[in-house]
């Protein structure tokens, strides 16, 4: 089939390869001057499947009410928020029940669990060389951060994931930068979670897809599908309508807008978060792989030469005004751990990205019940870990065949 992806962030690059390796003719449109340039741009890296777990859950909406107040707390409101921020809030507070957290946390991780699987695959049939590294740990302070987390353990047993439990110091023989001097209680140790640079490898498998005849199409701003030719795309500044026998929409945030003439109502919330990156000024004194620090949901990363720390969500506001005060939490918890890893004075990188957020959790992945036209999008701050299972899946059934995963939990028809 002729099919236009519109999008090529890691979601629309991934969805594409695969396309192509199907032997669909894949063309793909991209508003910025190239792939992977927003959400896919400067994430926290990180590939955990048995910590990709919706937000919305029971007793989240009283810890996002205090860590509104609280100096370095995780979650942020930002003015101005709109109606469609409320409405999303109301949402997701509804998908909070226990019964469906439960449903939502066990279809993400299966997807996530066959995403990682499928990354290895196409990492080693395809022989690409990305920056990553193997392990995670998930740093607890306290005694008392030992207690709280022990229903997240859980879970990570009925997942599947591999971890141990560690005390601080074999935390530190893992991670021999960690510093001395902040409290470590002990630790969470996933050995077989790792953490890749997503926008490189994005970059890698782009040109592997043109390789294998697909087009990518750069700075095309593309207008809303019309409900007349759901099939056709047109730019948004005016153009000859170019016809395919599928489009599949890949374009994060801006995809709601997209749809929204041919009568679908897709509640998409951009949550923002934000990360530094620096040069590691000495080796000895950064991270090995990555970790995570559990009281204030801040990851640090080591991106070959370079440290990078992410973290925090922001709802409302807009993307292209930061507050400076979003970085001082990661500013501090990377003094905590790893101080003097980083050469913080010269060429320190500053991002804000808009994750494309569904209230419930997972992502939309299928048919959108207009004949033709295919959603993979709403992956929120998990896009990367999720993105090779959640392409693979889109193919399969573009192709008319069965998935390599259990799909349900993942339609459209959930939002309704």
């Amino acid at each position: 089939m002729k099919i236009a992806i519109v999008g090529a962030g890691i979601i629309g690059v991934t969805t594409a390869w695969e396309l192509a390796v199907d032997g669909h003719e894949v063309t793909v449109f991209e508003r910025r001057s190239a792939a992977a340039e927003e959400t896919s741009f400067a994430n926290a890296g990180l590939v955990a499947p048995g910590y990709v777990t919706p937000w919305a859950a029971p007793g989240m909406p009283g810890k996002v009410l205090r860590s509104l107040f609280a100096t370095h707390g995780a979650v942020k409101l930002r003015w101005p928020l709109n109606a469609g921020d409320f409405g999303w809030m109301a949402r997701w507070r509804r998908a909070c029940k226990l019964e469906t957290y439960l449903r939502n946390r066990a279809s993400l991780q299966r997807l996530a669990f066959y995403s990682r699987t499928r990354l290895h695959e196409i990492t080693a049939a395809r022989e690409l060389s990305y920056e990553r590294s193997d392990g995670y740990m998930v740093l607890l302070r306290s005694r008392r951060e030992q207690k709280l987390v022990q229903p997240g353990l859980e879970v990570l047993r009925e997942a599947g994931s591999v971890f141990r439990e560690i005390d601080a110091d074999e935390a530190r023989r893992i991670e021999p930068a960690l510093s001395q001097e902040t409290e470590l209680a002990g630790a969470i140790h996933l050995p077989n979670d790792e953490v890749g640079n997503c926008r490189q490898f994005a970059l890698l498998l782009k040109r592997d897809a043109e390789e294998l005849g697909v087009q990518f199409h750069f700075g095309c701003d593309i207008a809303p599908l019309s409900r007349a030719a759901p099939r056709s795309l047109v730019l948004a500044g005016g153009s000859p309508a170019l016809n395919f026998d599928a489009v599949v929409m890949c374009a994060g945030i801006a995809s709601a807008a997209l749809l929204r003439p041919l009568g679908l109502d897709i509640p998409l919330a951009p949550v923002y978060g934000h990360s530094l990156t620096a040069p590691i000024r000495e080796p000895m004194n950064a991270p090995a792989s990555a970790v995570m620090d559990e009281r204030f949901k801040v990851a640090i990363s080591r991106i070959g030469q370079r440290v990078r720390v992410a973290g925090g969500a922001e709802l409302g506001g807009a993307l292209d005004v930061i507050d400076p005060d979003a970085f001082q939490t990661l500013y501090k918890v990377l003094h905590d751990w790893f101080p003097g890893a980083a050469a913080l004075k010269e060429g320190v990188q500053r991002w804000k990205g808009a994750r494309p957020m569904l209230p419930d959790g997972p992502p939309v992945i299928g048919a959108s019940g207009i004949p033709g036209v295919w959603l993979n999008l709403g992956h929120g701050s998990s896009g990367w870990a999720l993105s090779c299972g959640s392409a693979r899946v889109l193919a399969d059934l573009v192709g008319g065949q069965e998935a390599g995963v259990e799909l349900s939990g993942f339609g459209v028809d959930r939002l309704r």
